[in-house]
């Protein structure tokens, strides 16, 4: 009789151990569920920010291209302005997708005067703890992310020679134009030929890079 009244007494210290354990499993399911989505969501932001300064940085090293024999309009692009910000957005909105997130709160937005860049906030499309754990079906990760635009190229115009009292040339014979010179590029110079314009690429032009 004994035996059988320990028996009866341990099963309830044993049920109360299990659900112990089961609530200690969920809870730490919970976090790791919790953390990822946290994880998964700096990850999509970091990318859209990315994508929106790196669309910036094409679209600046085109719009210099079409300036490239007047060095007088070239004063945006060596700045790292000059590009539009709707189309960088929505390549942030295309990278947030494609990591299960969507923009959210400040959503893109250029950074303010004295940089040039991106900040992007995000949501994860997934909820938290997904259908698992419940009180969590309405609950997002969300994170932010900076992108700046740093440029590395400068341009100081040569002096202009003295006009030779050389003859001018016959009726009818174009002078060619001279290349331009004194633009630099992370220290490199680099000369323009005016028959065959051309620029270094896109990443010789502009760092793009995360920031806090």
């Amino acid at each position: 009789m004994r035996g059988r009244r320990d028996v009866g007494q341990a099963f309830p210290i044993y049920i109360t151990v299990v659900a112990g354990l089961l609530f200690l499993a969920l809870a730490y399911f919970a976090v790791g569920q919790a953390a990822a989505s946290r994880n998964g969501a700096q990850t999509a932001a970091d990318a859209a920010a990315l994508a929106a300064a790196q669309d910036a940085r094409d679209q600046l090293r085109d719009g210099w291209m079409e300036v490239i024999l007047d060095p007088a309009k070239w004063g945006d692009f060596l700045d790292g302005r000059g590009y539009g910000q709707d189309a960088a957005c929505q390549q942030a909105a295309s990278f947030a997708a494609k990591n299960d997130s969507e923009l959210w709160g400040e959503r893109c937005v250029p950074l303010p005067f004295g940089e040039e860049g991106f900040r992007v906030e995000v949501r994860t499309l997934n909820t938290v703890g997904g259908s698992v754990i419940p009180g969590t079906e309405n609950r997002h990760a969300t994170a932010k992310a900076k992108a700046v635009i740093e440029p590395l190229c400068t341009f100081d115009a040569p002096d202009l020679p003295v006009p030779s009292e050389s003859p001018a040339p016959d009726a009818g014979e174009e002078e060619e134009p001279p290349p331009i010179l004194g633009l630099a590029c992370d220290g490199v110079p680099w000369t323009i030929d005016p028959d065959r314009p051309r620029l270094p690429s896109a990443t010789d032009l502009f760092t793009v890079r995360l920031a806090d």
